[in-house]
């Protein structure tokens, strides 16, 4: 078995999630899942189909995202796993549906942080074993860090 590292690309202004599936119907269930979620997100999925064909299967409602999530989608390499890019929304907005769609087995992250997949290649073929998700911490909160992240969710509206 060979380890590596995947870097996945997150710009300024989009979050991303990774997870895993298990049928070539994710692909419909969860554009179905993003476009009732938010009608101002857009968004770009791709999907590594496992079997038959193993192609990359890709649906979306903005093509740059679309093709962002295709292109790193084919750096994991990794049997139903899928990708998704957001713009103008943030996955906590999407989540809970995203792990309700049946195909869907396991969402590694979503963030907006630099981001990383940890991959095992194997004769069969390649999984995704973790991810690396943003940096490490770099302390424990003061009471003036408290009140600031309790003033940051009111600003984004998740919190009165």
């Amino acid at each position: 078995m060979e380890l590596s590292t995947v870097p996945i690309e997150v710009t300024e202004g989009l979050n991303v999630i990774v997870g895993q599936s298990h049928f070539i119907k994710t692909v419909e269930d969860i554009h179905e899942v993003m476009v009732g979620a938010n009608p101002n997100m857009e968004f770009g999925l791709a999907f590594c189909e496992a079997s038959g064909l193993c192609l990359i299967r890709t649906s979306g409602n903005a093509e740059d995202l679309v093709e962002l999530a295709a292109r790193n989608a084919e750096s994991i390499g990794a049997g139903h796993c899928f990708i998704i890019y957001l713009r103008n929304g943030f996955p906590i907005n999407v989540l809970n549906a995203l792990k309700s769609v049946p195909e869907v087995c396991t969402i590694y992250c979503a963030t907006a942080n630099p981001l990383e997949v940890l991959v095992a290649q194997t004769d069969l073929g390649r999984g995704i074993i973790g991810i690396v998700d943003g940096m490490p911490p770099a302390g424990i909160e003061t009471p003036a860090d408290q009140a600031n992240r309790r003033e940051l969710l009111r600003t984004f509206g998740y919190k009165l």
